[in-house]
């Protein structure tokens, strides 16, 4: 896969950020969906295991200085996963959770990263996007990126409003998606 997106944007001169999406059937063919042309909100987990900064490399790229590194300079170590945070509640069709975080504090630790702009007191409404937080853990293996999610997840304080976490909670304890037995529709299966 990484090669035929590399090949996508040579063919194009592509010089940015950028994301090329496949999927994956059963056999592990790949299928081609699309390219993002821009970062998207999972650019977290690439940095998580490859030690760049994507952002930085963008604004590199946007003020006309190359890029510091060359495709053969990265070397991917390890596993990563993203739980993003939102307002809102499964448990009615993800509605949107407005309202005011009363209590927040982060967990912290080895191979964990949050992104969020967040505080106590914050005023949730329902007129933007619900997102209040992305956690990223890496590990060694994929294994313990999870086991260090599970932990994260566990520490973190966030009242005041219904959020996913414990969502987040249920899917990392899934044998399925422990196992990497997932696919585009491990919510309905796993969860209805």
């Amino acid at each position: 896969m990484t090669q035929a997106a590399l090949a996508v944007a040579a063919t194009v001169d592509y010089t940015n950020a950028g994301t090329i999406e496949f999927l994956v059937d059963a056999e592990e063919t790949f299928y081609f969906i699309e390219m993002n042309t821009r970062l998207q909100v999972e650019h977290t987990v690439t940095e998580m295991i490859t030690g760049t900064d994507l952002v930085a490399e963008q604004i590199r790229i946007a003020e006309g200085a190359p890029l510091s590194w060359r495709q053969a300079d990265i070397n991917p170590s390890g596993a990563a996963i993203e739980c993003r945070i939102y307002a809102e509640n499964p448990d009615k069709n993800f509605l949107p959770s407005p309202g005011q975080i009363t209590a927040l504090d982060f967990p912290t630790g080895p191979g964990l990263r949050i992104d969020s702009g967040i505080t106590p007191g914050l005023n949730i409404t329902p007129y933007y996007d619900p997102m209040l937080a992305k956690i990223i853990t890496h590990g060694c293996s994929r294994g313990e990126a999870m086991g260090r999610m599970r932990q994260a997840l566990s520490d973190l304080t966030l009242e005041g409003l219904h959020t996913n976490i414990k969502l987040h909670q249920q899917i990392m304890d899934h044998a399925d998606f422990q196992a990497g037995r997932v696919a585009t529709d491990f919510l309905t299966q796993a969860f209805s």
